[in-house]
C-alpha cells in the first residue's frame, strides 16, 4: 500500500478505492455515510487485499 493511498483512505475513503471498481466504491461510500470509521476500515481492507 502506498502512503498517499492510506492517507487518502483516512481522509476520504471512497476516493481511495476509486480504481478498485464500482462495487467497492459503493460499499465504502455507504459505510462512510453511515459512519466515518466503518468507511475507513473497509477502504483499508480493500486496499490491503492482495487478490484485487
Amino acid at each position: 500500500m502506498n502512503f498517499w493511498r492510506v492517507l487518502l483512505s483516512i481522509l476520504f475513503p471512497p476516493l481511495a478505492v476509486i480504481d478498485k471498481g464500482c462495487g467497492s466504491i459503493l460499499i465504502v461510500l455507504i459505510l462512510t455515510v453511515c459512519g466515518w470509521i466503518p468507511g475507513v476500515i473497509a477502504a483499508l481492507i480493500i486496499l490491503n487485499n492482495p487478490n484485487r
